[in-house]
Protein backbone atom coordinates (compact mmCIF):
# COMPACT_ATOMS: atom_id res chain seq x y z
CA UNK A 1 0.00 0.00 0.00
CA UNK A 2 2.90 2.43 0.90
CA UNK A 3 4.73 1.64 -2.68
CA UNK A 4 1.36 1.95 -4.10
CA UNK A 5 1.03 5.48 -2.72
CA UNK A 6 4.71 6.67 -3.06
CA UNK A 7 4.63 5.67 -6.82
CA UNK A 8 1.59 7.51 -7.41
CA UNK A 9 2.36 10.64 -5.53
CA UNK A 10 5.73 10.88 -6.80
CA UNK A 11 3.95 11.32 -10.57
CA UNK A 12 1.83 13.99 -8.86
CA UNK A 13 4.60 15.76 -7.56
CA UNK A 14 6.53 16.04 -10.68
CA UNK A 15 3.55 17.17 -12.47
CA UNK A 16 3.36 20.02 -10.12
CA UNK A 17 6.30 21.19 -11.32
CA UNK A 18 6.60 20.38 -15.16
CA UNK A 19 2.85 21.64 -15.94
CA UNK A 20 3.09 24.88 -14.12
CA UNK A 21 6.96 25.37 -15.87
CA UNK A 22 4.89 24.26 -19.08
CA UNK A 23 2.65 26.81 -18.98
CA UNK A 24 4.90 29.27 -17.61
CA UNK A 25 7.63 29.06 -20.42
CA UNK A 26 5.55 28.86 -23.53
CA UNK A 27 2.78 31.53 -22.05
CA UNK A 28 4.88 33.79 -20.20
CA UNK A 29 1.85 34.48 -18.27
CA UNK A 30 0.99 33.68 -14.34
CA UNK A 31 -2.15 34.13 -14.90
CA UNK A 32 -2.88 31.40 -17.57
CA UNK A 33 -0.54 29.23 -15.10
CA UNK A 34 -3.42 30.04 -12.07
CA UNK A 35 -5.94 29.05 -14.31
CA UNK A 36 -4.56 25.95 -15.36
CA UNK A 37 -4.12 25.15 -12.03
CA UNK A 38 -7.68 26.07 -11.56
CA UNK A 39 -8.87 23.71 -14.29
CA UNK A 40 -6.87 20.75 -12.11
CA UNK A 41 -7.94 20.81 -8.81
CA UNK A 42 -11.39 22.13 -9.50
CA UNK A 43 -12.90 18.74 -10.65
CA UNK A 44 -10.94 16.93 -8.23
CA UNK A 45 -12.50 18.86 -5.25
CA UNK A 46 -15.74 18.22 -6.82
CA UNK A 47 -15.05 14.68 -7.78
CA UNK A 48 -13.75 13.68 -4.66
CA UNK A 49 -16.22 15.08 -2.54
CA UNK A 50 -19.42 13.03 -4.42
CA UNK A 51 -17.50 9.60 -5.17
CA UNK A 52 -17.36 9.32 -1.22
CA UNK A 53 -20.56 6.66 -1.32
CA UNK A 54 -19.47 5.26 -4.95
CA UNK A 55 -16.44 4.39 -3.01
CA UNK A 56 -17.88 2.51 -0.18
CA UNK A 57 -19.75 0.91 -2.85
CA UNK A 58 -17.38 -0.16 -5.14
CA UNK A 59 -14.51 -0.48 -3.03
CA UNK A 60 -11.39 1.54 -3.22
CA UNK A 61 -9.22 -1.12 -4.84
CA UNK A 62 -11.18 -1.20 -8.04
CA UNK A 63 -11.71 2.23 -7.81
CA UNK A 64 -7.73 3.15 -7.21
CA UNK A 65 -6.50 1.23 -10.12
CA UNK A 66 -9.06 1.97 -12.36
CA UNK A 67 -8.53 5.95 -12.03
CA UNK A 68 -4.50 5.85 -11.90
CA UNK A 69 -5.04 3.75 -15.25
CA UNK A 70 -7.39 7.33 -16.27
CA UNK A 71 -5.03 9.84 -15.22
CA UNK A 72 -2.03 8.04 -16.74
CA UNK A 73 -3.87 8.17 -20.38
CA UNK A 74 -4.24 11.57 -19.65
CA UNK A 75 -1.12 12.53 -19.10
CA UNK A 76 0.22 10.55 -22.11
CA UNK A 77 -2.16 12.69 -24.42
CA UNK A 78 -0.51 16.22 -23.29
CA UNK A 79 3.00 16.20 -24.81
CA UNK A 80 1.48 13.52 -27.96
CA UNK A 81 -0.72 16.15 -29.18
CA UNK A 82 2.48 19.61 -28.34
CA UNK A 83 4.61 17.31 -30.16
CA UNK A 84 2.20 17.21 -33.14
CA UNK A 85 1.41 20.99 -32.59
CA UNK A 86 -2.64 20.55 -31.95
CA UNK A 87 -2.28 21.61 -28.27
CA UNK A 88 -4.64 24.18 -27.97
CA UNK A 89 -5.02 25.95 -24.62
CA UNK A 90 -8.66 24.80 -24.51
CA UNK A 91 -7.78 21.55 -25.30
CA UNK A 92 -5.17 21.37 -22.76
CA UNK A 93 -7.50 22.51 -19.81
CA UNK A 94 -9.83 19.64 -20.53
CA UNK A 95 -6.99 16.99 -20.15
CA UNK A 96 -5.91 18.65 -17.03
CA UNK A 97 -9.25 18.76 -15.64
CA UNK A 98 -9.71 14.98 -16.33
CA UNK A 99 -6.75 14.38 -14.72
CA UNK A 100 -7.69 16.31 -11.69
CA UNK A 101 -11.00 14.38 -11.68
CA UNK A 102 -9.83 11.01 -11.92
CA UNK A 103 -7.25 11.66 -8.94
CA UNK A 104 -9.71 12.84 -6.57
CA UNK A 105 -11.33 9.58 -6.08
CA UNK A 106 -8.25 7.51 -6.53
CA UNK A 107 -6.13 9.55 -3.93
CA UNK A 108 -9.57 9.14 -1.51
CA UNK A 109 -9.47 5.44 -2.15
CA UNK A 110 -5.85 4.89 -1.50
CA UNK A 111 -6.27 7.24 1.90
CA UNK A 112 -9.19 4.74 3.20
CA UNK A 113 -7.09 1.95 2.75
CA UNK A 114 -4.58 2.68 5.30
CA UNK A 115 -6.55 1.19 8.17
CA UNK A 116 -7.15 -1.87 6.76
CA UNK A 117 -3.55 -2.30 5.90
CA UNK A 118 -2.92 -1.65 9.47
CA UNK A 119 -5.00 -3.93 10.85
CA UNK A 120 -3.31 -6.89 8.19
CA UNK A 121 0.15 -5.33 9.53
CA UNK A 122 -0.96 -5.43 13.20
CA UNK A 123 0.87 -1.84 13.53
CA UNK A 124 -1.29 0.95 15.89
CA UNK A 125 -3.02 3.29 13.74
CA UNK A 126 -1.29 5.97 15.23
CA UNK A 127 1.93 5.19 13.94
CA UNK A 128 0.21 3.78 10.94
CA UNK A 129 -0.47 7.34 10.78
CA UNK A 130 2.75 9.18 11.32
CA UNK A 131 4.20 6.20 8.40
CA UNK A 132 1.74 7.22 5.98
CA UNK A 133 3.39 10.65 6.73
CA UNK A 134 6.45 9.74 5.91
CA UNK A 135 5.36 8.13 2.55
CA UNK A 136 3.60 11.27 1.45
CA UNK A 137 7.15 13.41 2.81
CA UNK A 138 9.10 11.20 0.76
CA UNK A 139 7.19 11.61 -2.51
CA UNK A 140 7.48 15.30 -2.11
CA UNK A 141 11.00 15.05 -1.61
CA UNK A 142 11.78 12.63 -4.89
CA UNK A 143 9.03 14.19 -7.05
CA UNK A 144 10.41 18.33 -6.76
CA UNK A 145 13.68 16.99 -7.30
CA UNK A 146 13.29 14.36 -9.89
CA UNK A 147 10.73 17.23 -11.47
CA UNK A 148 12.82 19.62 -11.01
CA UNK A 149 15.80 18.04 -12.88
CA UNK A 150 13.90 16.23 -15.39
CA UNK A 151 12.37 19.46 -16.43
CA UNK A 152 15.88 21.56 -16.28
CA UNK A 153 17.77 19.14 -18.62
CA UNK A 154 14.98 17.35 -21.06
CA UNK A 155 12.26 20.08 -20.65
CA UNK A 156 8.75 19.86 -18.84
CA UNK A 157 6.91 17.18 -21.40
CA UNK A 158 9.53 14.94 -20.54
CA UNK A 159 8.46 15.11 -16.88
CA UNK A 160 4.85 14.32 -18.15
CA UNK A 161 5.88 11.59 -19.42
CA UNK A 162 7.16 10.15 -16.35
CA UNK A 163 4.13 11.50 -14.40
CA UNK A 164 2.37 9.15 -16.62
CA UNK A 165 4.50 6.34 -15.86
CA UNK A 166 4.41 6.74 -12.09
CA UNK A 167 0.70 6.61 -12.63
CA UNK A 168 0.76 3.63 -14.47
CA UNK A 169 2.98 1.85 -12.06
CA UNK A 170 0.72 2.88 -9.11
CA UNK A 171 -2.37 1.28 -10.45
CA UNK A 172 -0.36 -2.21 -11.06
CA UNK A 173 0.65 -2.36 -7.60
CA UNK A 174 -2.95 -2.28 -6.62
CA UNK A 175 -4.73 -4.07 -8.74
CA UNK A 176 -1.86 -6.81 -8.73
CA UNK A 177 0.53 -6.70 -5.53
CA UNK A 178 -2.47 -6.14 -2.64
CA UNK A 179 -3.32 -9.04 -1.07
CA UNK A 180 -6.47 -10.69 -1.95
CA UNK A 181 -9.55 -9.65 -0.54
CA UNK A 182 -8.30 -6.17 0.29
CA UNK A 183 -10.22 -3.09 -0.73
CA UNK A 184 -13.82 -4.77 -0.92
CA UNK A 185 -16.90 -2.34 -0.51
CA UNK A 186 -18.03 -1.36 2.75
CA UNK A 187 -20.56 -3.78 4.19
CA UNK A 188 -23.82 -1.92 4.18
CA UNK A 189 -24.86 -2.22 7.98
CA UNK A 190 -26.87 0.43 9.52
CA UNK A 191 -24.90 3.08 11.58
CA UNK A 192 -27.09 2.55 15.03
CA UNK A 193 -28.55 -0.68 15.66
CA UNK A 194 -32.35 -0.99 14.96
CA UNK A 195 -32.13 1.08 11.96
CA UNK A 196 -32.03 0.25 8.37
CA UNK A 197 -28.47 0.27 6.43
CA UNK A 198 -29.68 3.42 3.61
CA UNK A 199 -29.78 2.74 0.47
CA UNK A 200 -29.24 4.60 -3.24
CA UNK A 201 -26.39 7.08 -3.76
CA UNK A 202 -27.99 10.13 -1.97
CA UNK A 203 -28.62 8.62 0.73
CA UNK A 204 -25.32 7.27 1.84
CA UNK A 205 -24.27 10.89 0.45
CA UNK A 206 -26.48 12.36 3.33
CA UNK A 207 -25.16 9.42 5.88
CA UNK A 208 -21.61 10.74 5.70
CA UNK A 209 -22.52 14.49 5.51
CA UNK A 210 -24.69 14.16 8.68
CA UNK A 211 -21.82 12.12 11.18
CA UNK A 212 -19.23 15.25 9.98
CA UNK A 213 -22.00 17.88 10.66
CA UNK A 214 -22.01 16.67 14.28
CA UNK A 215 -17.92 16.01 14.78
CA UNK A 216 -17.16 19.80 15.80
CA UNK A 217 -13.16 18.60 16.22
CA UNK A 218 -13.37 17.57 12.56
CA UNK A 219 -15.00 20.21 11.11
CA UNK A 220 -12.86 22.83 12.84
CA UNK A 221 -9.31 20.92 11.28
CA UNK A 222 -11.36 20.89 7.89
CA UNK A 223 -12.12 24.68 7.91
CA UNK A 224 -8.62 25.84 8.94
CA UNK A 225 -6.85 23.31 6.53
CA UNK A 226 -9.08 24.83 4.30
CA UNK A 227 -7.58 28.19 4.32
CA UNK A 228 -3.88 27.20 4.58
CA UNK A 229 -4.73 25.05 1.70
CA UNK A 230 -5.66 28.06 -0.70
CA UNK A 231 -2.83 29.64 0.42
CA UNK A 232 -0.03 26.16 0.46
CA UNK A 233 -1.58 26.30 -3.37
CA UNK A 234 -1.37 29.96 -4.37
CA UNK A 235 2.64 29.58 -3.29
CA UNK A 236 3.59 26.55 -4.84
CA UNK A 237 1.49 26.90 -7.90
CA UNK A 238 1.92 30.58 -8.98
CA UNK A 239 4.68 32.17 -6.28
CA UNK A 240 7.42 30.26 -5.93
CA UNK A 241 7.64 29.52 -9.92
CA UNK A 242 7.12 32.90 -10.78
CA UNK A 243 9.74 33.90 -7.85
CA UNK A 244 11.89 31.42 -9.46
CA UNK A 245 11.70 32.88 -12.73
CA UNK A 246 12.38 36.53 -11.24
CA UNK A 247 15.09 35.68 -9.11
CA UNK A 248 17.06 33.69 -11.95
CA UNK A 249 16.82 29.97 -10.67
CA UNK A 250 14.49 28.54 -13.16
CA UNK A 251 13.05 25.06 -12.15
CA UNK A 252 16.17 23.61 -10.63
CA UNK A 253 15.43 26.10 -7.53
CA UNK A 254 12.13 25.11 -7.45
CA UNK A 255 13.08 21.01 -7.39
CA UNK A 256 15.70 21.96 -4.45
CA UNK A 257 13.52 23.96 -2.56
CA UNK A 258 10.35 21.66 -2.47
CA UNK A 259 13.33 18.35 -1.65
CA UNK A 260 14.78 20.12 1.29
CA UNK A 261 11.28 20.60 3.03
CA UNK A 262 9.99 17.67 1.87
CA UNK A 263 13.57 16.10 3.44
CA UNK A 264 13.08 17.69 6.64
CA UNK A 265 9.37 17.07 6.91
CA UNK A 266 10.31 13.14 6.42
CA UNK A 267 12.21 13.80 9.69
CA UNK A 268 9.99 15.42 11.31
CA UNK A 269 7.43 12.41 10.04
CA UNK A 270 9.47 9.62 11.41
CA UNK A 271 9.91 11.31 14.97
CA UNK A 272 6.20 11.49 14.80
CA UNK A 273 5.38 8.06 14.04
CA UNK A 274 8.34 6.85 16.43
CA UNK A 275 7.13 9.21 19.38
CA UNK A 276 3.69 10.67 18.53
CA UNK A 277 1.60 8.46 20.99
CA UNK A 278 3.31 9.79 23.69
CA UNK A 279 2.89 13.87 23.31
CA UNK A 280 0.23 16.00 23.79
CA UNK A 281 -1.19 16.71 20.06
CA UNK A 282 -2.23 20.32 20.50
CA UNK A 283 0.57 21.67 20.84
CA UNK A 284 2.58 19.66 19.05
CA UNK A 285 -0.05 20.31 15.87
CA UNK A 286 0.02 24.12 16.32
CA UNK A 287 3.77 24.38 16.43
CA UNK A 288 4.29 22.74 13.45
CA UNK A 289 1.64 24.92 11.92
CA UNK A 290 3.59 27.90 12.87
CA UNK A 291 7.25 26.57 11.65
CA UNK A 292 5.74 25.68 8.25
CA UNK A 293 3.39 28.68 7.27
CA UNK A 294 4.00 32.26 7.16
CA UNK A 295 7.97 32.17 7.01
CA UNK A 296 8.28 30.29 3.78
CA UNK A 297 5.99 33.49 2.22
CA UNK A 298 7.94 36.33 4.29
CA UNK A 299 11.34 34.69 3.44
CA UNK A 300 10.57 34.75 -0.46
CA UNK A 301 8.89 38.58 0.19
CA UNK A 302 12.04 39.79 1.58
CA UNK A 303 14.35 38.80 -1.18
CA UNK A 304 16.49 36.81 1.36
CA UNK A 305 19.37 34.68 -0.28
CA UNK A 306 19.10 31.25 -1.51
CA UNK A 307 20.77 29.78 1.32
CA UNK A 308 18.13 31.61 3.87
CA UNK A 309 15.37 30.58 1.86
CA UNK A 310 16.92 27.05 2.10
CA UNK A 311 16.76 26.76 5.84
CA UNK A 312 13.60 28.45 6.39
CA UNK A 313 12.42 25.12 4.32
CA UNK A 314 14.39 22.92 6.20
CA UNK A 315 13.13 24.53 9.44
CA UNK A 316 8.96 24.29 8.21
CA UNK A 317 9.39 21.33 6.52
CA UNK A 318 10.04 19.62 9.40
CA UNK A 319 7.35 21.51 11.57
CA UNK A 320 4.33 20.21 8.68
CA UNK A 321 6.16 16.32 9.17
CA UNK A 322 4.05 15.91 12.43
CA UNK A 323 0.58 17.67 10.79
CA UNK A 324 -0.61 14.88 8.91
CA UNK A 325 -0.05 12.18 10.77
CA UNK A 326 -1.95 13.86 13.50
CA UNK A 327 -5.12 14.83 11.11
CA UNK A 328 -5.35 11.13 10.01
CA UNK A 329 -5.07 9.47 13.77
CA UNK A 330 -8.04 11.80 14.74
CA UNK A 331 -10.09 11.17 11.51
CA UNK A 332 -9.44 7.28 11.99
CA UNK A 333 -10.23 6.98 15.01
CA UNK A 334 -14.03 8.84 15.14
CA UNK A 335 -15.10 7.98 11.74
CA UNK A 336 -16.36 4.07 11.46
CA UNK A 337 -14.89 2.39 9.04
CA UNK A 338 -17.76 1.82 7.18
CA UNK A 339 -18.11 5.82 6.77
CA UNK A 340 -14.59 6.49 5.71
CA UNK A 341 -15.12 6.57 1.91
CA UNK A 342 -18.05 9.11 2.29
CA UNK A 343 -16.87 11.43 5.41
CA UNK A 344 -13.66 11.70 4.05
CA UNK A 345 -14.68 12.24 0.77
CA UNK A 346 -16.60 15.37 1.90
CA UNK A 347 -13.95 16.43 4.36
CA UNK A 348 -10.95 16.11 2.30
CA UNK A 349 -13.35 18.18 -0.24
CA UNK A 350 -13.84 20.57 1.72
CA UNK A 351 -10.58 21.29 2.92
CA UNK A 352 -9.29 21.51 -0.38
CA UNK A 353 -12.21 23.57 -1.78
CA UNK A 354 -10.02 26.50 -2.02
CA UNK A 355 -6.95 24.97 -3.55
CA UNK A 356 -8.47 25.69 -7.39
CA UNK A 357 -8.97 29.22 -5.98
CA UNK A 358 -5.44 29.61 -4.91
CA UNK A 359 -3.61 29.59 -8.20
CA UNK A 360 -6.59 31.43 -9.35
CA UNK A 361 -6.20 34.40 -7.20
CA UNK A 362 -2.76 34.29 -6.87
CA UNK A 363 -2.17 35.14 -10.74
CA UNK A 364 -4.26 37.64 -10.60
CA UNK A 365 -2.68 39.13 -7.45
CA UNK A 366 0.73 38.78 -8.46
CA UNK A 367 -0.40 40.44 -12.02
CA UNK A 368 -1.98 43.82 -10.36
CA UNK A 369 0.18 43.92 -7.56
CA UNK A 370 3.83 42.62 -7.49
CA UNK A 371 4.77 39.27 -6.49
CA UNK A 372 6.32 40.94 -2.87
CA UNK A 373 2.82 42.29 -1.56
CA UNK A 374 1.14 39.19 -2.21
CA UNK A 375 3.81 37.36 -0.45
CA UNK A 376 3.29 39.45 2.82
CA UNK A 377 -0.84 39.14 2.68
CA UNK A 378 -0.11 35.30 2.35
CA UNK A 379 2.23 35.44 5.15
CA UNK A 380 0.21 36.99 7.37
CA UNK A 381 -2.90 35.89 6.51
CA UNK A 382 -1.67 32.43 7.40
CA UNK A 383 -0.10 33.05 10.84
CA UNK A 384 -3.50 34.90 11.92
CA UNK A 385 -5.62 31.81 10.77
CA UNK A 386 -3.15 28.85 12.36
CA UNK A 387 -3.39 30.43 15.87
CA UNK A 388 -6.91 32.27 16.09
CA UNK A 389 -8.13 28.56 15.07
CA UNK A 390 -6.13 27.18 18.20
CA UNK A 391 -8.43 29.46 20.50
CA UNK A 392 -11.39 27.12 20.26
CA UNK A 393 -12.43 24.91 22.80
CA UNK A 394 -13.17 21.73 20.42
CA UNK A 395 -9.20 21.25 20.28
CA UNK A 396 -9.35 19.70 23.87
CA UNK A 397 -10.75 16.61 22.18
CA UNK A 398 -7.92 15.37 20.09
CA UNK A 399 -7.26 12.70 22.46
CA UNK A 400 -10.01 11.50 23.55
CA UNK A 401 -9.94 8.24 20.92
CA UNK A 402 -6.32 7.91 20.72
CA UNK A 403 -5.27 4.82 19.34
CA UNK A 404 -8.45 2.88 18.48
CA UNK A 405 -10.45 3.01 14.85
CA UNK A 406 -13.50 4.11 15.31
CA UNK A 407 -16.25 1.13 15.11
CA UNK A 408 -19.52 3.16 15.62
CA UNK A 409 -19.65 6.95 16.17
CA UNK A 410 -19.47 8.37 19.76
CA UNK A 411 -23.22 9.45 21.28
CA UNK A 412 -24.79 12.41 20.20
CA UNK A 413 -24.69 13.97 23.50
CA UNK A 414 -20.96 13.43 24.00
CA UNK A 415 -20.27 15.16 20.65
CA UNK A 416 -22.42 18.15 21.09
CA UNK A 417 -21.64 18.96 24.69
CA UNK A 418 -17.28 18.11 24.21
CA UNK A 419 -17.52 20.69 20.90
CA UNK A 420 -19.69 23.18 21.77
CA UNK A 421 -21.10 22.98 18.69
CA UNK A 422 -19.95 23.34 15.27
CA UNK A 423 -18.30 26.66 13.93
Amino acid sequence: MLTATLVSLTGTRVSAIALPWFVLATSGSASRTGLVAFCEMAPYVLVKALTGPLVDRAGPRVVSWTTDLVSAAAAVVVPLLHARGALSLPLLLALVALIGAARGPGDLAKEIMVPEAADRARVPLERATGITGVNERLASTVGPAVGGAVVALLGPLTALLLNAGCFALGSLIVAVALPRGMGRAAAGEPLHSGEPAPSGYWRRFGEGFAFLRGEPLLLTVIVMVGVTNLLDAAYAGVLVPVWARDSGGGPAVIGLTSAVGSCAAIGGSLIAAAVASRMRRRPVFFAGFLLAGAPRFLVLAFGAPLWVVLAVFAVGGFGAGFLNPIIGAISFERVPRRLLGRVNALGNATAWAGIPLGGLLAGAAVGAFGLAPVLLVGGVVYFLTTNLAGLRPEWREMDRHRGRAASAPPPVAARAEAGGGAP
